[in-house]
């Protein structure tokens, strides 16, 4: 009985220390960094070296908190410009705790800290944009502009119109510098700000692409009208290659023909010289071929030399 009872109060003694250990030690990760707070108070100097640790058990808390760098992505806001044109900037961020004493005092969590740095960089963001023409947001530089040709590559120089004094890389690392200058009593720092996309207003939006519809359909009617006058050029020097070829075949064509009916000329009449009655007789029969027929009626004197080879007879 007495042995019995020993078990039991041995057994409840390692309980008992498991339960205060259990609650005394913990683990801090290379990722994480942690603020011990007692009776919700923090109390000493943040850990933040990676291990094992002890703190006092069911008094004390452990707070842990990111070491690593975190996103912030904020929602895309209706700005306008100075030039009064409205549109859809949508920012992100890089963050990370620096200070997590601060950090717990200030904010207490990340959660709480994301709302802080929505009214901070959409601010921010806000006033400097709102300032700045939208080229300016639009573009980095002056470079100048790159076409292409049937020669290859030309540059053409920018109008005034799109010149620019800051560009969107230096209105972004003004606004990342306003940040930095704001965050530090959140035991934070903001690391990077960047602008993710710039767009129209959806009102704004189907104006600049029925302008952009127009004008596509402008610079394809000015291709068509171009290829119509390419066309009809083409079949001018068509039509004018082809007489130059015809002209140069009837005109070879005339020749040979020219040449042949000589040549047959001069043997007809290395023919019928050889005997010209015979060549008379023959023209003569020719004539009455032609001339006379079952329509015709001639009327001839007996004498006639047109008749002479039928009174012959």
């Amino acid at each position: 009985m007495i042995n019995r009872k020993k078990i039991y109060l041995f057994a409840g003694i390692v309980a008992l220390v498991l339960i205060l250990l259990s609650d005394a030690l913990y683990v801090i990760d290379e990722t994480e960094q942690v603020i011990i707070t007692q009776f919700g108070d923090p109390v000493g100097d943040p850990v933040i070296a990676a291990g094992l640790h002890i703190k006092t058990p069911f008094i004390q808390k452990a707070s842990f908190f990111e070491k690593r760098i975190m996103q912030w992505d904020g929602d895309a806001n209706q700005i306008p410009t100075s030039d009064k044109k409205y549109i859809l900037l949508d920012t992100f961020a890089r963050w990370k705790i620096t200070d997590p004493l601060k950090f717990f005092q200030s904010v207490n969590n990340e959660r709480n800290m994301h709302s802080r740095l929505d009214d901070i960089i959409d601010g921010i963001t806000r006033d400097f944009i709102s300032e700045q023409p939208l080229i300016e947001v639009v573009r980095n530089s002056n470079r100048k502009m790159v076409f292409s040709t049937d020669e290859g590559g030309k540059s053409a120089v920018l109008p005034d119109s799109l010149l620019i004094e800051k560009g969107r890389k230096q209105i972004t690392k003004e606004i990342l510098d306003q940040v930095q200058i704001l965050t530090p009593q959140y035991g934070i720092e903001v690391l990077d700000i960047r602008i993710k996309q710039v767009n129209y207003i959806e009102e704004v939006q189907e104006k600049v692409f029925d302008r952009m519809i127009s004008e596509r359909r402008r610079i394809a009617e000015l291709y068509r009208s171009e290829g119509q006058g390419q066309k009809a050029q083409i079949e001018g020097q068509m039509e004018k290659e082809l007489q130059q070829i015809r002209s140069e075949a009837y005109r070879r064509a005339q020749q040979i023909k020219g040449k042949a009916d000589g040549r047959a000329t001069e043997i007809y009449a290395n023919a019928f010289t050889r005997d010209p009655d015979f060549y008379s007789f023959m023209q003569t029969l020719d004539s009455y071929r032609t001339a006379i027929d079952s329509t015709s009626t001639i009327i001839l004197s007996t004498d006639s030399e047109f008749l002479k080879f039928i009174k012959s007879f």
